[in-house]
């Protein structure tokens, strides 16, 4: 399944796409005689989905919405965690000249931080951050509580995939890389969506291919096998340093970030997965 939260005639809906339209659990829920959770993250935390594969959704495809008369929204605005993984493509350690790590080079972000699909990046003033880089990577979302996850047991807890845009001040970074995490969590340097494709849709997690694109073309691509640290591999990982909880998003890397100016436009594409869009502004101070 594909899901969304989505705006329509003023209120704000959980649902699920089903091509070109999205129908809200709402309907769902007075149509089938279900209780289905009307937000998303709670949708996620009830392990619920495999019960509303059986309501045969696609059978109701009337009562849904017309994509082109909704706007997409975050799917929640305030994931439990926002948990991200630097310098995980050769080319992206590369590009800013730094060394891949040994183990995963993690670090966090508040969800101050999140920008709504199709918003606007809003880049501080040049005194504070001057080179900013716009990174399209694969999330992947959380379903389960879950601590000390062997490898051969991730894909029972994994919920589902979306796309992710991280942004980072190079140049705060580059004068101290301790600044990292200051270098992350400008506001509106973090997106994800605005579609979550739930796990048994993703055949070979893999073989996908992460794309950032930059005013309209692609900038830089690389297939997720080549992560040093895969996905797999990270949500075991750090499920030996803290608890997993549903909802929690795991950012797993770019191959390569596209410096953004006032005017450009990015987004993070991977087929299969979805397209994640964002303009970029000046932020007025």
């Amino acid at each position: 399944m594909k899901l969304s939260t989505f705006e329509h005639a003023g209120r704000r809906s959980a649902g699920v796409v089903l091509d070109d339209r999205v129908l809200p659990l709402a309907e769902v829920n007075a149509r089938r005689g279900t209780r289905f959770p009307e937000e998303l993250l709670a949708l996620i935390a009830s392990g619920s989905t495999d019960e509303l594969r059986r309501a045969r959704v696609e059978e109701l495809a009337a009562a849904a919405v017309p994509l082109s008369e909704v706007r997409l929204r975050l799917p929640y605005p305030a994931p439990p965690k926002i948990w991200c993984i630097g310098l995980n493509y050769r080319s992206h350690a590369e590009d800013i000249q730094a060394e891949q790590p040994e183990e995963p080079g993690s670090f966090m972000k508040p969800s101050s931080a999140l920008l709504e699909p199709g918003g606007a990046i809003e880049l501080p003033p040049p005194e504070l951050a001057g080179e900013v880089d716009a990174e399209g990577e694969l999330g992947v979302v959380i379903g389960k509580q879950c601590r000390d996850v062997p490898l051969e047991s991730v894909p029972e807890v994994i919920f589902g995939y979306s796309t992710t845009l991280d942004m980072t001040a190079l140049d705060v970074l580059r004068r101290n890389p301790r600044y990292l995490t200051r270098a992350k969590s400008f506001d509106t340097f973090f997106s994800f969506g605005p579609v979550i494709v739930t796990a048994d849709e993703i055949a070979g997690v893999d073989a996908l291919e992460v794309i950032t694109e930059h005013n309209g073309a692609p900038y830089s691509r690389d297939l997720v096998r080549n992560m040093r640290h895969r996905p797999f591999d990270l949500v075991s990982f750090h499920s030996r340093v803290f608890t997993w909880q549903p909802g929690d998003l795991l950012s797993t890397g770019c191959p390569k970030g596209a410096r953004i100016a006032p005017g450009d436009r990015v987004a993070a594409r991977i087929d299969g997965v979805g397209r994640l869009e964002a303009s970029v502004v000046r932020r007025a101070w």
